[in-house]
């Protein structure tokens, strides 16, 4: 073969292989565990979002600093769980094993995080969850003991039902509630057992507890008895896309009573499906854009301008997750998932878009306020703060 020949051929494998290298290869990569499909899509886009804006605008500004070396850009890794907790866990170890990324972000839902989290804690990755208030997340199944590697950036259920209680207790002057929920579902079961407890002990009576199973759409006989019972106000703690059904059929059986919900309501959605049926119901929640600080008005404007639209309490989470990672990358000072992990856990205090974040020695779970929001005119209406 000529020389020419060979050098063309060498030329040419050089440049192939120069074009075909890992743009990542030098970039600190961050997973995204979501759910981009499934039953809560709404969810995941709202996640996705938030983080792009968020390292898409850090990446302009040169990437993060690290303490050792020059600043280096985020790749971020997206992936979708379809809302599953078998594909949230396979997620979890695609990322982990074979994108070798620092961090995961999410899942969202428990049914996904807890999942997740056990995976993550196994291969001592990093992951933070940014809505899922599950107690379960952050702990080991086993030992009942804090999970290392787990944390979340929102409250947990067991301080969401101790807002509720006491809202509808001395706010709205309930002593009679019935309870309808997806047994099923991780989230929505924890928090009906815990919003009973609390009503109760604050001297409030369960009158009815009915239950459904992901996917029904039938709730006539739940909702018979629950107006058989004559409750004052329905706890309805489940997610945003099951809400609008179930309020119209409770309607068109003539149950006037309130609907209280949890922080898995807080998807516009619910106002597009739910309409006139849901108007007035109150639910606890992790963000309201109507009593934004200087850094989340920032946030609220950067978000709307980019989508066109207010961002809900998963985005305003998940963005704040994005800057825990980030200040935990800066203060560890190298793209190392032990390193990452001895910052983030050295964290105290952190000043997000969603508030003050306050984390104790040994504890994956923030210690932040809550607000409850009422549905009115077609809108999230700021009601009141509930501190820790």
């Amino acid at each position: 073969m000529p020389k020419a020949t060979v050098f063309l051929l060498l030329t040419t494998c050089a440049i192939f292989l120069t074009g075909c290298a890992d743009p990542n290869r030098d970039a600190v990569k961050i997973g995204m565990n979501i759910e981009l499909t499934g039953e809560i899509p709404a969810v995941g886009a709202s996640s996705k979002n938030a983080a792009e804006l968020f390292f898409n605008a850090l990446n302009e500004q040169g990437g993060v600093s690290l303490a050792e070396g020059p600043k280096k850009k985020v790749a971020l890794i997206i992936r979708d769980n379809g809302g599953k907790a078998d594909q949230a866990a396979s997620v979890a170890q695609q990322l982990i094993s074979s994108q070798d990324v620092v961090a995961m972000i999410g899942p969202n839902s428990s049914a996904c995080a807890i999942p997740a989290g056990e995976i993550a804690e196994s291969l001592k990755c990093v992951m933070i969850s940014p809505w899922s208030t599950n107690p379960k997340t952050t702990l080991d199944q086993t030992s009942g003991q804090p999970r290392r590697y787990v944390f979340r950036g929102c409250f947990t259920d067991p301080f969401q039902a101790i807002v509720l209680a006491k809202f509808v207790t001395n706010d709205l002057g309930a002593k009679k509630a019935a309870v309808l929920y997806d047994v099923s579902s991780e989230a929505p079961l924890g928090q009906a057992t815990l919003f009973r407890d609390t009503f109760t002990a604050a001297g409030g009576e369960i009158v009815a507890f009915e239950t459904f199973t992901t996917g029904d759409k039938d709730f006539s006989a739940q909702l018979t008895n629950i107006r058989a019972a004559e409750p004052e106000i329905i706890f309805l703690p489940t997610y945003y896309n099951d809400v609008p059904l179930i309020a119209q059929q409770a309607r068109r059986l003539g149950i006037t009573a309130k609907f209280i919900g949890s922080d898995a309501w807080s998807s516009p959605e619910i106002i597009k499906l739910g309409g006139a049926d849901v108007d007035g119901s109150y639910f606890c929640n992790h963000f309201s854009t109507q009593i934004a600080t200087d850094e989340a008005k920032k946030f609220i404007a950067d978000y709307t301008a980019k989508y066109g639209q207010a961002p809900d309490d998963v985005a305003a989470l998940t963005y704040d997750a994005c800057g825990l990672v980030t200040e935990a990358l800066k203060a560890g000072g190298q793209n190392d998932r032990e390193a990452l992990r001895e910052a983030f856990a050295k964290i105290r205090e952190y000043k997000g878009v969603t508030g003050t974040f306050r984390f104790e020695p040994g504890s994956g779970d923030p210690i932040k306020s809550a607000v409850v929001l009422q549905i009115k005119d077609g809108a999230f209406q700021w009601v009141t703060n509930a501190q820790p």
